[in-house]
């Protein structure tokens, strides 16, 4: 099992190379003095070849890389790379080639029109979805994506638009609110140095955007714009997950558990599907597999998990953006441990003697 992963891991690396390089040197052959001197005289072949790098080679070392294979993903990102050829290869030698680039412009313009009905249909599903939070007794980090996934079960787009509603809601809409202290509840970042670290980045962010825009303004604009919105977005992120942190701390329910760590990753853990809990030193010090989730707050020092849950079956994450993925063991670290202990044997007993009744 750890060669398949490592196998993986590496084809996935691999992959992520082959595609900074096929993007890179298409770049440089058109953008540099080495690159336009060893152009040929007859372009057409080379820029045949551009083309079709961007928009067959490149996209299917994405979906290599991400290992998400999906006809409708490899279309998308069939329609980027013809987009993105457009800005890459200057436009005199696109001339004989622009019915091929508005093909690209035209795939593009369907799917934000899709998007955009998605986009509708979510404004119009508002009302009932906000009467189901206001309904459920869970915290919000769990009430609204059960809410959403009743009304748009299978929507990607959907589903990435409210992990972005999440975040803009806890960077802007929660600095009144105070975390929970229920006795069910148990925190997982106070004995770590988390919180400070994430507010260093941030700091860092900062002085990094002032530092880079004003030396990149006089020399490219648009790159200096689009550093900047990324920063922004990012101390808007690191903002959100904070405040996620703090105001969403692990809850144990008489029918299972519901752990997130900020905005990055939450799980609902039924106890029914808990088959056995690890406390062995030995074994939580080891290095976790890849079907492994990690709830541990991280800063400079080197931490193992109090505990490893492992499960009956494969059970569904939802981490950034949205994105489902499914976990067989889940490694814990939280402040109050024996507490943790305690609630959650009792339960799991509970739940076992139920389910033999």
């Amino acid at each position: 099992m750890s060669c398949l992963v490592l196998h993986k891991k590496t084809v996935s690396f691999v992959a992520l190379f082959l595609l900074l390089l096929v993007i890179s040197s298409n770049y440089v052959l058109y953008h540099s003095s080495f690159g336009l001197q060893s152009l040929p005289a007859n372009l057409t072949g080379v820029v045949v070849g551009s083309i079709l790098d961007l928009s067959l080679v490149a996209p299917l070392l994405f979906l290599a890389w991400q290992r998400k294979f999906s006809v409708k993903y490899f279309i998308v990102l069939m329609a980027t790379g013809l987009i993105a050829a457009r800005f890459i290869i200057p436009s005199e030698y696109l001339a004989s080639f622009q019915s091929v680039m508005w093909l690209g412009v035209g795939i593009e313009g369907v799917l934000i029109l899709f998007e955009l009905s998605l986009l509708f249909m979510l404004v119009k599903n508002v009302p009932p979805i906000l009467r189901r939070i206001r309904s459920s007794t869970l915290p919000l980090l769990f009430s609204f994506s059960r809410a959403v996934n009743e009304k748009f079960p299978k929507q990607t787009f959907i589903h990435i638009l409210c992990s972005e509603m999440l975040m803009f809601y806890y960077a802007f809409g929660t600095w009144k609110k105070q975390p929970s202290t229920e006795g069910n509840t148990l925190t997982l970042y106070k004995r770590s140095s988390f919180i400070t670290f994430q507010i260093m980045i941030i700091h860092a962010i900062v002085i990094e955007t002032l530092g880079l825009h004003w030396l990149l303004h006089n020399t490219s604009i648009i790159f200096s714009v689009v550093l900047l919105i990324l920063n922004i977005y990012s101390i808007i992120f690191f903002i959100g997950d904070i405040q996620a942190l703090r105001l969403n701390p692990l809850r144990v329910d008489d029918d299972g558990l519901y752990i997130s760590f900020g905005l990055a990753k939450r799980m609902e853990i039924p106890f029914r599907d808990i088959a056995e809990i690890v406390e062995d030193a030995h074994v939580l010090e080891q290095k976790v597999p890849n079907t492994t989730i990690e709830f541990i707050a991280r800063d400079f020092e080197t931490v193992h998990p109090d505990f490893l849950l492992i499960l009956k079956s494969p059970t569904e994450a939802t981490l950034f953006m949205g994105i489902k993925k499914k976990y067989q063991q889940v490694a814990i670290r939280v402040d109050e441990p024996h507490a943790f202990k305690k609630i959650v044997k009792e339960r799991l007993e509970k739940a076992q003697w139920d389910e033999l009744s």
